[in-house]
């Protein structure tokens, strides 16, 4: 699938890969973005082509936030998943700690500001702020390229509460779940007043950590039991299932912190995107599982999206066999002093961020002539003034310290990395997603990377076109969705 702009940059419906190829090869059509890949026709406007309303489904997650996008009658054009940006604490603090040193400084005088003390009713954490932001840029780039006439998210609420304790109800679930209890005391009452592992009752029992706190355990309540003193000797620095109770170890829950993430953002990103001017329609957790569950689809970001909402039609047809995989990675940072793990001054970066031509993030093909890197590759370039450049693919460095001289420029950074992986069927019972990752072949380059081959031995045009009847259409390796 190629998203297709008429002549004033305006969406329009998608077209396939060997449709795109000819208007190339005619002169009818010219590249206008290569990530993702998008063609720009010269003759056609938006009031002269056929559209039909589109409709962006959204799964929202902490880590991953799955994209798809579909008709009214269920054909789904779009799969994705959008990997939000790591690391903002980490970098905040970081900055932080470098303020700091400037207190004991001799630098000129600054005014005390007092208005940046204040917070918005509605403020959220950076990190928290950032997905939200991520999701809408990711939803305005679909929106500038696909004919979308409405959005549906998953409004999703979890009960951090009742899923730390299910058992809690009445006054201590509206007050709070320790509220008129110590913590022996809940304990005692959550185990019944016996041993959680020999069942003895009537004897004295002691708090016990069901993962030790020398083996990375905590003092949440999830995290503790109610142990006799012979049990508690015995079981010394094991964990519950190493020392025979593995239903115990299945309690120790794991930490709720995606959830109250999910709890804080919802609201921002309905309102957000009610903002858009679109109509939103909003869908439960339970609604989506239940019709993910009926279409008989893995659990996977992208297929939550396209079973988000009512408005989920009984029969989808999906039929790419490509997944995009969008990555917010960021512009770097302003910081202009490099320091040591300690914090300590180590070198000075230069004001100037352009290098042979190139900037830190740009999309970027290497042909490397020889040496333990030779090969064609492609990923984000690393500039150093020094001309020696290192090309990354996600978080994996492909080639360290090759020359500017085999570099050539692709697409400039955006702060947003591109990848694709393909769905490939594996049997009735699921779906089966292979990621296609760099270096790649320039010579499958060549023959076309647009090009689309029948699966199960099916015949017809090699080069795309209609599937026979009962077959499906698969990648034919290289780089795909990309024209060289």
């Amino acid at each position: 699938m190629v998203f297709v702009l008429d002549k004033h940059k305006k969406p329009i419906m998608p077209c396939s890969e060997k449709r795109a190829r000819l208007l190339m090869e005619r002169g009818r059509a010219v590249v206008h973005r290569m990530e993702p890949f998008t063609i720009r026709l010269k003759d056609r406007l938006v009031a002269n082509s056929e559209t039909e309303p589109l409709r962006l489904k959204l799964d929202p997650g902490s880590k991953t936030t799955g994209m798809a996008v579909m008709n009214e009658s269920g054909r789904v054009v779009f799969l994705g998943e959008l990997n939000h940006r790591k690391g903002i604490k980490m970098a905040l603090e970081s900055r932080r700690a470098l303020r700091r040193t400037r207190r004991s400084r001799k630098t000129r005088y600054r005014k005390p500001r007092f208005l940046n003390r204040t917070r918005a009713k509605d403020w959220l954490p950076p990190s928290l702020e950032a997905r939200v932001n991520q999701t809408l840029n990711a939803a305005a780039k679909l929106r500038n390229l696909l004919p979308i006439a409405a959005i549906s998210t998953e409004h999703v609420k979890f009960d951090t509460q009742l899923m730390e304790n299910p058992e809690i109800s009445g006054v201590e679930y509206q007050q709070g779940e320790l509220m008129g209890y110590e913590v022996k005391e809940y304990l005692l009452e959550k185990w019944d007043r016996k041993c959680a592992y020999c069942g003895a009752e009537n004897v004295p029992l002691q708090v016990e950590h069901i993962v030790p706190k020398t083996r990375g355990g905590s003092n949440r309540l999830s995290n503790l039991a109610i142990a006799c003193t012979p049990c508690n000797q015995e079981k010394n620095n094991m964990t519950a299932e190493e020392f025979g109770y593995p239903e115990i170890q299945a309690q120790a829950r794991k930490p709720l912190k995606d959830a109250a993430m999910m709890n804080a953002t919802r609201w921002r990103l309905f309102e957000r995107l009610r903002e858009t001017g679109l109509p939103v329609e909003c869908g439960t957790g339970a609604r989506t599982k239940m019709q993910r569950l009926q279409h008989k689809f893995p659990k996977t970001h992208y297929f939550d999206a396209c079973c988000v909402g009512a408005s989920t039609p009984d029969r989808l047809s999906i039929r790419q066999a490509r997944i995009a995989v969008w990555a917010a990675t960021g512009r770097g940072k302003r910081q202009m002093c490099q320091t040591d793990k300690y914090g300590f001054p180590r070198a000075h970066r230069l004001a100037r961020k352009q290098h042979y031509g190139f900037a830190t993030g740009d999309i970027v093909t290497a042909n490397v002539p020889k040496g333990k890197y030779q090969g064609a590759w492609r990923g984000r370039v690393t500039c150093r003034a020094s001309g020696s450049f290192d090309i990354r693919n996600g978080e994996k460095k492909l080639i360290c310290n090759t020359s500017h001289k085999h570099c050539s420029l692709v697409q400039r950074g955006d702060g947003w990395q591109y990848e694709t992986t393909t769905i490939e069927e594996a049997d009735g019972s699921g779906v089966r997603v292979s990621s296609l990752r760099s270096p790649y072949d320039p010579s499958e380059a060549r023959r076309s990377p647009l090009c689309l081959s029948a699966r199960d031995g099916g015949t017809g045009d090699p080069c795309g076109g209609q599937a026979p009847q009962g077959r499906a259409w698969s990648a034919c390796g290289g780089v795909q969705g990309r024209l060289w």
